[in-house]
This record gives C-alpha cells, sequence and structure tokens, in this order.
C-alpha cells in the first residue's frame, strides 16, 4: 500500500515564493517550484553547471542528452565530443564553479554537496588548501545564501595505493565534510576501498558510494556494511529485493537518486515505472537529485516536477522527500 511508512504532511510548510511548493506542483508552476527551498546532493563538479551562463561566457551552447544512451562509455563519449576540455586548466575550473553555483541559484538549491576528486591534485592546479579555497572564494562571492556542503571523491578507475597517497593531503586539511566513490562499479570490489572509507570515518566524514545503478541489490547492501555508508548515490537496484529494502530502513540509509540520469541512461524504460516509489514503499529514505544537469538538461525543480507530473508521487509526498533532502542524514 503506497505511503504507509512515512506520516506524509498534507501541505508544505510557508516558504518563500507567492504558493506553497504542493501548489506549485500541483499548478504546473516550474517558477514556484524553483522558489522553494532545494537540495542537490547527488552532483559532479563541473557537469552540474548552468547552460545559459555557459554560453554567456563562451558563446558556447552545449546541449543536453536528448535520448537514452546505451551505457556509461556512451556517456562519456558525449562528454568529449559537446564538453572537451572546455572546464580544463585555472580557467576551465573557475568557469565550471561559477556556473555551478549559478544554476544552484537558478534551481532556487539552498544545499548542494560536491568537490573535487582526490586525484585533482595531480593536475598542476595546487594544493587541497588552494583547490579550496578556489571555490570557496567563488562561493563567498557568487552564492553565499547557498549551503555548500564540501564533498571529496573518489574513482574506482584508479590504483587503491595511489588514491590512499592522493587523499592523504586532503584528510590532513580537515575541510570535507562528505567522501564519495564513483565510476564503474565493477572495476574494483568494494572491500579494496575500505581502508581509505576507515580513515574517512575517523575524521568524521559522511559516507556515500556510487552503487546499485548498475548493479544488483545485494551489491548495495554489501557496500553499505563493508564501508559503513550513511548514504547510497543511486542504489536503485535495492527495488529488486525487499529485504534489502528493509535492510536500508532499518539503519537509516539515505539513497541520493537521480531520475532522469537513469532514464537517460537506460536504466528505466519510463520514469512512470521509476523504482523510487518502490523504494518509498519499502520504507527506504530517498531524495531527488539531478547527476549532470548539463548533460542531462535538467534541475531538481523539474525532476520534482517531472515526478509529479508521471504520476509517480503524489505532491505531498513529494514535499516530504523535498524535506528529506535538506535535512543531514543520520543513520540508525
Amino acid at each position: 500500500m503506497r505511503g504507509t511508512e512515512y506520516q506524509v504532511p498534507s501541505d508544505t510548510q510557508n516558504h518563500p515564493g507567492p504558493i506553497s511548493f504542493t501548489e506549485a506542483l500541483i499548478s504546473g508552476d516550474l517558477q514556484a517550484v524553483r522558489a522553494c527551498p532545494k537540495a542537490d546532493l547527488h552532483t559532479h563538479g563541473w557537469a552540474n553547471s548552468d547552460r545559459s551562463y555557459i554560453l554567456e561566457k563562451t558563446g558556447r551552447d552545449i546541449a543536453p542528452v536528448a535520448t537514452p544512451l546505451a551505457s556509461m562509455e556512451a556517456m562519456h563519449a558525449w562528454a568529449q565530443a559537446n564538453i572537451g576540455n572546455l572546464f580544463d586548466g585555472p580557467a576551465g575550473r573557475v568557469l565550471g564553479i561559477e556556473a555551478t553555483f549559478t544554476r544552484a541559484l537558478k534551481d532556487g538549491l539552498t544545499r548542494i554537496e560536491f568537490g573535487d576528486d582526490a586525484w585533482m591534485i595531480t593536475q598542476g592546479l595546487g594544493l587541497p588548501r588552494d583547490l579550496v579555497d578556489s571555490i570557496v572564494r567563488i562561493h563567498a562571492r557568487m552564492a553565499p545564501q547557498v549551503e555548500w556542503i564540501p564533498q571529496l571523491g573518489l574513482s574506482r578507475h584508479c590504483k587503491v595505493e595511489r588514491l590512499r597517497e592522493w587523499m592523504a593531503p586532503w584528510l590532513e586539511l580537515g575541510f570535507h565534510r562528505v567522501l564519495d566513490l564513483s565510476g564503474d562499479e565493477l572495476a574494483q570490489p568494494v572491500e579494496v576501498f575500505q581502508p581509505l572509507y576507515r580513515a574517512a570515518k575517523n575524521r568524521g566524514m559522511r559516507l556515500k558510494a556510487h552503487v546499485g545503478e548498475w548493479g544488483t541489490a545485494d551489491d548495495v547492501r554489501r557496500a553499505v556494511e563493508v564501508l559503513e555508508l550513511d548514504e547510497v548515490q543511486h542504489g536503485i537496484a535495492a527495488a529488486e529485493s525487499p529485504a534489502v529494502m528493509r535492510f536500508l530502513a532499518d539503519h537509516g540509509i539515505r539513497l541520493n537518486i537521480c531520475p532522469t540520469s537513469n532514464l537517460l541512461l537506460g536504466r528505466i524504460a519510463r520514469l512512470q515505472d521509476h523504482p523510487i516509489r518502490r523504494l518509498f514503499d519499502g520504507g527506504v529514505k530517498v531524495t531527488v537529485n539531478t547527476d549532470d544537469a548539463i548533460v542531462f538538461g535538467v534541475g531538481v525543480s523539474e525532476e520534482f516536477l517531472g515526478l509529479f507530473r508521471a504520476g509517480v508521487f503524489t505532491a505531498a509526498e513529494l514535499e516530504l522527500i523535498r524535506q528529506w533532502g535538506l535535512q543531514d542524514n543520520s543513520r540508525g
């Protein structure tokens, strides 16, 4: 039975803007949806950039993916063909950060999580402190009202010995609040990353990892157990197993889900059938996010409105999900 796991509010609390979030969804008013506070907890550096800002600054109009891609390799090929080295070097880095905060403001984000991958210290752009300061300055100049939660990324494609070496100065800096692991889920078993996650946990970092986008429900549970995750990026495969859903619900593990990304990467055939519904009904706490806004062409506001129009959730249920994204998640 739908919606039995949570007490869904009948209406939103008062928020800035002429109408409430639920009213905005029901009326189909995208601008009113944008006016309500939201979070994007699943993002990737320059891939969060605002399309119109990039056009204004560079004259390049990056049209998003229009039809589903066959694989992650196809997405990487798309990015190389359409974006190339636009965000490389010092100027490209500034452009990407500025465009990310511009999108956050336009989308009504009051919380966003992103940062650098550990390997960025190999790109000749400075030490961790230099890289952090570059984001801090732009954040203060462009969007101080947005809560920026600094996230450190690891790639599954890198040897763990190199990741340990690159990660050490970032941990010593002690600035980042979140750790994430991304890349091909099959590149290396999660067990090899356990020591890195233990080190981050000892520093008080919140732990996330990409899993269950391409893998299985059992992969999701194993990653949570081995890496002691607080949250999962994607995790939609968990909907295949009632037992795994109950495990996630019992342990308070939040899934930060990206519906349009899942659609355009061929993980689902139709938005109406997205497993986020089964996860919600199974008692799993979920949030709605973009993944790569400039690639998939939607903000968090469009994601919420799309789920409502597709009949996946009621407006009141989406209000609850919106509130979950604005709160710190605590593992049970």
